[in-house]
């Protein structure tokens, strides 16, 4: 809905009114956020050592609004579902860690910040997400961030796993293919 993205988020391509109003009428709250996509992100891992990778700078923002929402259903012990890698880069660039409580009891946690600001977050397996607990993406292509990405949520071993049967049952790979929700 904003000049300034590279290419579209794809995964959100999957969701047409109806379904999202389907959703709504079934409990689930949507909520949005931004973050230009720069061309790095189809840019593949040429290094040995995933540590030595320079992830581009992606400028993202999120509401106040979103904010509260995303921290509500944190409090309340309700999962945050990304749709796309690019929602999951965003959400996770806002977290921020957190102590609560009084003298004999301190919770620690992870809320959401809103605002805007250029992001290099690089998520690879090891990875500790604060605040998103599933997402629905797309396929993505080997050697990519984005592969690393939801390696990194769902465990390297699941997703080579799910990346075997989507070759042998001809699944589309990339922007607009075949879809999986990792939970």
């Amino acid at each position: 809905s904003e000049r300034g993205s590279a290419a579209a988020p794809t995964a959100g391509l999957h969701f047409t009114e109806e379904i999202l109003q389907e959703l709504t009428d079934r409990g689930v709250v949507i909520t949005r956020v931004v973050l230009h996509i720069g061309l790095d992100t189809f840019r593949p891992v040429k290094v040995e050592n995933i540590l030595d990778h320079k992830m581009h700078r992606e400028l993202c923002t999120v509401s106040g609004e979103t904010a509260q929402i995303i921290n509500l259903a944190k409090s309340e012990k309700r999962r945050v579902i990304a749709v796309g890698t690019t929602s999951v880069r965003t959400l996770e660039s806002f977290a921020s860690q957190r102590t609560t409580g009084n003298e004999s009891i301190q919770k620690t946690g992870s809320f959401l910040n809103h605002g805007s600001q250029w992001s290099q977050i690089f998520i690879y397996p090891g990875y500790e997400f604060q605040i998103v607990d599933g997402l629905l993406t797309n396929f993505h292509l080997p050697e990519s961030t984005l592969l690393m990405l939801v390696s990194a949520l769902a465990g390297y071993d699941k997703i080579m796993k799910a990346y075997q049967a989507a070759i042998k049952e001809s699944y589309r790979f990339f922007s607009y293919g075949d879809a999986m929700l990792i939970l």
